[in-house]
């Protein structure tokens, strides 16, 4: 869209500014209309977002993610690259940011994703533009409201696209002004001094995805596309630029098979079958930005079979389409070849030819394609509007009638894609309906399911993807613990065997086994599991806690201290690991550590009665009684049912001299539990001292029946029998 101005050198005499029918203000307000729209449909179509949670893999990288926590876990996230499960510094400093600002709300998660990609829209529009592609408005808004797009912006995992989009899109429209793609008359020199700025913004783009590793390749593209060559010059400009971008590659494919787990037998693909996986992924991406339907979080994992002869058709098709548009170069110009090349390259990592976690569930993914599909769709843009500009009068007017019809269907659909991000629960049950043979989603629809206690649909789901992939550990794990929820410990052990035989590394099913073992009081068996657990994965901290909790009753408080420490450093916003600390730290005599401890349970957790209570106690014995009192009262309110929670009350209230109120708490504490010896002796004391000599000995000696041999309860008794001479 291209405003220009009159050629009149201002008002005439007699005239003012304002009867002009534009002036530069106007002009200026004007310019800026089309990238306000842009922001303005995104965020109408991703409207729905705003209600939308965390959903899978948000845990990694957000929820449950230990390095966003402190001031030096913004050290780490840059420094240890294992700190984070992929490293994308830039990325997980917008989450540390964004914690620190709003904790775990996702909504301001959101919409910093739907902000990225409104500005990505408006930089593309740019780019577009200074590369002087006809309708370069409306590409960027089919890019915009493309819902192939739903899956980088409605998933906060997937800030890496949106964020590295953003940085993408300024190193081309930085790298224009220090390389002029321009000839002749309007040729312009290089400009060296942007060359420092374009380094500096690709490496934010690495540092967000290594996927702008094929920068370099494409900028080499628009520059043969629009001179003709690369000269030796460009070469020298770019070489640093793909050098960075190989070091990231490489480091990348690394982490991907060593420490996020892309290795197995789900990678082992022949370099023939690799070329077939290649071939189909790029007629799917290329179906999918032009035919957006059917979309889904999990795709159907393609056989890859180098025996079926039918499977070579597709790259043979993408070879022949590629050598046409080289042999047709001259008569239809470069551009439909380039964009060609461009949508290949910026896919080739996801192609197959590098291993990634994500080929263990499907081959491909709408995320893969965020950037490369601009390469499509600038092309289908640039010739629809190339043709109507040719054409006669009724054919623009036709087009611009076509587009807005595109455009509201592409952003109704975005919308509707959008709605199926709000919860866990909605996300896996779109994609059970659109792939019914993802058995991934059936465990993890159950595992949301057994969030909300819907035990027996967990369990129905958990079953159906064991029977879609009988040798996947997961599902097996998963129902070891529904029936541990259910109290069917024996069930819920035999599960966990099965998962454990299947997979010998799988740490969560070891996990599972220690705690269906110790509900059966198998203490010693119970920490050899867990101590399996943490040797197969050092990150679980469920197993740490436990360990703690199980060692130290051991009288192991050493061991037990680490394993503590551990947790805490994977989940140190976890309430009742604090509170469990706590409670060791005070076994050991260390009251003051204790408390602190316990301050920060609650801190986390306001209603965590026990941690409450176990601070009342800690404050009692250090003599901060009216502490003490406030905490133990504020537990009683929290578990009313709590005949301890009672009992250690009232013992606050007679230190601080209110017995009559302390006699009530003991006998609430009695009628909750009759057989509370403690309660029962400290109730008769307190009646003895207020001279209900006859009601203190009944209660003497129902503390005698419950416990035969507490000594103070019949001492008592024999004191008192004298006294009365008998």
């Amino acid at each position: 869209m291209t405003i220009t101005s009159s050629s009149s050198s201002g008002p005439q005499e007699g005239q003012t500014e304002v009867n002009r029918p534009f002036g530069m203000a106007t002009l200026q307000r004007i310019r800026w209309l089309p990238g306000l729209a842009l922001i303005l449909l995104v965020f109408i179509a991703y409207q729905p977002v705003w209600r939308v949670g965390f959903i899978w893999d948000d845990n990694y990288y957000v929820t449950d993610n230990p390095v966003l926590r402190s001031t030096r876990g913004l050290e780490r996230i840059w420094f240890e690259p294992s700190s984070t499960v992929q490293y994308y510094p830039l990325v997980f400093t917008s989450f540390w940011t964004e914690y620190h600002l709003w904790k775990l709300q996702p909504l301001g998660y959101h919409l910093i994703n739907v902000l990225l990609h409104a500005l990505n829209a408006i930089l593309l529009w740019f780019v577009l533009r200074q590369l002087k592609v006809p309708g370069s408005w409306v590409a960027a808004a089919i890019f915009a409201l493309h819902p192939v797009c739903v899956e980088s912006v409605a998933w906060v995992t997937e800030r890496k696209n949106v964020l590295s989009g953003l940085f993408y899109f300024l190193t081309i429209l930085v790298y224009l002004r220090f390389r002029p793609l321009t000839t002749g008359s309007e040729a312009r020199p290089w400009d060296w001094r942007y060359y420092p700025l374009v380094c500096a913004l690709f490496l934010c783009a690495l540092f967000s995805k290594t996927v702008t590793a094929s920068l370099p390749a494409a900028l080499a593209l628009l520059i043969w596309w629009k001179l003709g060559r690369v000269s030796k010059e460009d070469a020298v400009a770019l070489a640093p630029l793909f050098a960075a971008g190989a070091a990231f590659g490489f480091m990348t494919a690394w982490i991907e098979k060593h420490h996020v787990g892309a290795r197995g037998a789900e990678w082992v693909l022949s370099p023939a079958q690799r070329c077939l996986l290649a071939g189909r992924a790029l007629w799917f991406y290329a179906g999918k930005v032009f035919w957006p339907r059917n979309l889904t979080f999990i795709y159907p994992r393609w056989e890859i079979d180098a025996r079926k002869i039918w499977q070579y058709l597709f790259p043979i098709a993408a070879m022949l389409a590629l050598a046409a548009l080289w042999l047709l170069r001259s008569r239809i110009g470069r551009g439909p070849l380039v964009a060609a090349l461009f949508f290949a390259g910026t896919l080739l990592p996801a192609l197959g030819f590098v291993d990634i976690f994500p080929f263990r569930y499907s081959y491909v993914a709408d995320h893969f394609q965020y950037l490369a599909s601009i390469g499509l769709i600038g092309l289908a843009v640039g010739i629809g509007a190339t043709v109507c500009r040719r054409a006669g009068e009724g054919l623009p007017r036709l087009g611009a009638i076509s587009v807005a019809v595109v455009l509201l269907l592409l952003g109704a659909s975005t919308w509707k894609r959008a709605k199926v991000y709000w919860n866990l629960e909605t996300l896996w049950e779109d994609t059970i309906t659109r792939n019914p043979n993802a058995y991934m989603a059936y465990t993890n629809l159950g595992d949301a399911l057994l969030q909300k206690n819907k035990i027996p649909e967990a369990i129905e789901r958990y079953k159906q993807a064991q029977r879609l992939e009988p040798n996947e550990p997961d599902a097996l794990a998963s129902l070891g613990n529904a029936y541990l929820h259910l109290d069917k410990v024996p069930e819920a052990i035999g599960y966990f065997r099965q998962a454990i035989q299947l997979k010998p590394s799988f740490g969560p099913a070891y996990t599972g086994l220690g705690l269906a073992l110790e509900r059966e009081g198998k203490i010693p068996e119970a920490i050899a599991q867990y101590e399996q657990a943490v040797r197969t994965d050092p990150h679980d901290a469920q197993a740490h806690s436990r360990l703690g909790l199980l060692v130290g009753g051991t009288g192991n408080a050493t061991e037990a201290m680490r394993h503590y420490h551990q947790a805490l450093l994977i989940t140190p916003d976890d309430p009742q690991i604090h509170s469990n600390l706590a409670t060791l730290l005070e076994q050991i005599g260390r009251t003051v550590e204790a408390i602190q401890q316990y301050e920060l349970a609650i801190q986390l957790s306001p209603d965590l009665a026990q941690a409450h209570k176990n601070l009342g106690i800690a404050f009692l014995r250090t003599g901060r009684v009216q502490e003490a009192l406030a905490e133990l009262q504020r537990g009683v309110q929290l578990a009313p049912e709590d005949a301890d929670g009672h009992n250690n009350l009232a013992i606050a209230l007679a230190v601080s001299g209110r017995t009559q109120e302390a006699m009530t708490q003991w006998e609430q504490a009695i009628r909750l539990r009759p057989s509370d010896a403690k309660a029962q002796l400290n109730l008769a004391i307190a009646l003895e001292k207020t001279g209900r000599v006859s009601e203190a000995v009944e209660h003497y000696q129902e503390a005698l029946k419950a416990q035969p041999d507490l000594t103070a309860a019949r001492d008592a008794l024999v004191r008192l029998r004298l006294d009365q001479g008998q």
